[in-house]
């Protein structure tokens, strides 16, 4: 392989480390200005289950370490959530010198989209699915058995759930891209509905914990979220292969 081509891999391997320790940077920051606060942030995220709990209960950790390892690793992932921003904003970065004008124009808006989304999603389980499928878990109890969750189940379900939740309602953002790219269009899409609605609710059953009211929390606001893609969808119909085309002839 000559020198002058190995060139190209070396830069863009150069600005892949750079744009990748970016993103780490950002992660290390956020994670040492909110490591002081770790419990409280583990109260908050445990607050939608305290509050269903019976009078006398309370969490528990069978772990000697989990008193502090499970705040501390909760931070580290809210760090890395609200790092996401910036995570999204390196990877424009990178990728946008290889894009056409027109992407360009369009990949920012989504980049911002996405990431709104994401914590719409989460906040829509934290705030509706959580206290529903708490109180629904606290009051179905069979009698005489006390309800004492270990602390680093708890939080290895509710990060489960957020991510299911944050990247379901992202939803919009693929189907807007699939009529832009013109792989699909809404009138196509909107002859599937029975099986989308089939479909989320099996997604549903496989990102959940196996409960129906979970299942149905998630499968609902996935296809209310596919109505919105497929009407916000019409307006991107194939403009990215015929701006391909135009910028191409335009370059010629």
């Amino acid at each position: 392989m000559a020198v002058e081509d190995t060139q190209p891999l070396i830069s863009h391997l150069i600005e892949l480390r750079k744009r990748l320790l970016n993103c780490i940077l950002a992660v290390l920051g956020i994670f040492l200005a909110l490591a002081y606060f770790s419990n409280d942030i583990y109260q908050i995220v445990s607050a939608p289950l305290i509050k269903q709990l019976p009078a006398g209960a309370s969490m528990i950790a069978t772990d000697v370490a989990s008193p502090f390892f499970t705040p501390i690793k909760l931070t580290m992932i809210v760090s890395v959530f609200l790092a996401i921003p910036v995570i999204l904003h390196q990877i424009w970065a990178f990728v946008a010198p290889a894009l056409y004008r027109h992407e360009r124009k369009l990949v920012m808006p989504l980049l911002f989209s996405s990431s709104a989304l994401f914590y719409i999603g989460m906040a829509f389980a934290y705030f509706i699915v959580f206290p529903l499928a708490f109180g629904f878990f606290a009051k179905t109890a069979p009698q005489g058995v006390l309800i004492a969750t270990d602390i680093n189940n708890y939080l290895d379900f509710v990060m489960a759930l957020f991510m299911a939740f944050g990247v379901s309602f992202e939803v919009p953002i693929a189907i807007v891209l699939l009529c832009w790219t013109g792989v699909t269009n809404p009138e196509e899409l909107k002859k599937k509905r029975p099986y989308v609605l089939v479909g989320a609710f099996v997604v549903g059953m496989l990102l959940t914990p196996p409960d129906v009211l979970s299942q149905t929390l998630l499968a609902i606001p996935m296809y209310c979220l596919f109505e919105v893609g497929v009407f916000f969808g019409r307006f991107y119909v194939g403009k990215g292969r015929q701006d391909d085309d135009k910028e191409q002839e335009s370059d010629s």
